[in-house]
């Protein structure tokens, strides 16, 4: 890998890694959830319309894909975001993006369910059991201590980023990424309006309030697509997943240096096992893997499909997650 495509590797670990952070700063500082996921999307739409307009065709793509564009919003971004935001104010961030961090995991479930080609070998079951039972040891506390819903809701948020793209692979395939996110924000800045005019608060918040929230529109939505579209052109769509392997330690490390949240041996098992479980669930089938179901013959010469690469978060993350 080039030394461009590095920094971009490094920027897009950190900028996909913190806003479990600055999540938490903004709602543990009165920012309503409305008002944080409107903000965080219109400042974001604002930041990346005039790149998705410089490029033109805009509202033919609308017109064309608005039903496609508004369920895919609303799988990435109105749920989620609401979600993700709600639990923070229970959860802390470092366990959020530990959490979040099974979406590869779903994602490989809901292929399989779902009826692809692809069949699970060993050692892909082997990491669908490791990640799950990473999320359950991470859990158990928390829902012994009476935070159900809270697990339950980012346990959603992970399930959405993972569904998110497989609805995109399919519906939206043709479409621009950089157009289509800016789209997506600026429709659910919208939808978002009402409820954040109910609930503006009555005090302008800290700077370190207004900081966090500019930063997670800015940086960790606008800014992150920017570099992610420049990271997939200089690696390519497979290898620029890389860094989503990285952003639960991000996140991890964020909330104990910036909040003093504890580096608990929960926390740690619990990394581990997701991790690990992610990697093993989305390694490729190798010939010496064993297949749960007889495979079909295939074909003498298969054709190449084309490879797209995801057109907003990728399955952890995404967050942008």
């Amino acid at each position: 890998m080039s030394r461009r495509g590095w920094v971009l590797f490094a920027l897009m670990s950190v900028i996909w890694g913190i806003p479990y952070l600055m999540i938490k700063v903004a709602v543990e500082g009165g920012v309503s959830v409305p008002v944080l996921v409107f903000a965080r999307c219109a400042i974001g739409a604002l930041v990346l319309l005039p790149l998705a307009l410089r490029g033109g065709g805009l509202a033919g793509m609308v017109r064309r894909h608005w039903v496609a564009l508004g369920a895919f919003a609303t799988l990435e971004i109105l749920i989620p975001w609401w979600l993700l935001s709600d639990a923070e104010r229970r959860l802390s961030s470092s366990m959020t993006g530990l959490l979040i961090a099974a979406s590869p995991i779903v994602a490989v479930l809901l292929v399989r369910l779902a009826g692809g080609t692809d069949r699970l070998g060993a050692r892909q079951w082997a990491g669908l059991m490791l990640g799950f039972a990473g999320v359950a040891v991470l859990a158990a506390p928390e829902l012994r201590g009476g935070d159900t819903w809270s697990i339950i809701e980012v346990l959603l948020t992970a399930c959405g980023y993972a569904t998110a793209p497989l609805f995109a692979s399919r519906w939206l395939k043709d479409v621009p990424a950089l157009p289509m996110t800016a789209v997506c924000l600026t429709f659910a800045a919208l939808v978002y309006t009402p409820p954040a005019v109910l609930t503006w608060p009555d005090a302008v918040p800290s700077g370190r309030v207004l900081a966090a929230v500019a930063g997670l529109a800015v940086i960790c939505t606008a800014l992150a697509f920017v570099v992610y579209f420049a990271l997939i052109r200089e690696v390519g769509p497979s290898r620029a997943l890389v860094f989503t392997y990285v952003n639960p330690a991000v996140a991890v490390l964020a909330g104990v240096l910036f909040l003093s949240e504890p580096l608990t041996l929960t926390i740690t098992y619990s990394f581990v096992l997701i991790l690990g479980g992610s990697l093993l669930a989305m390694t490729r089938q190798t010939p010496g893997d064993t297949d749960t179901e007889p495979r079909p013959a295939e074909p003498a010469e298969p054709t190449p499909r084309p490879t797209t690469p995801p057109a907003t978060c990728p399955a952890v993350t995404p967050e942008p997650c």
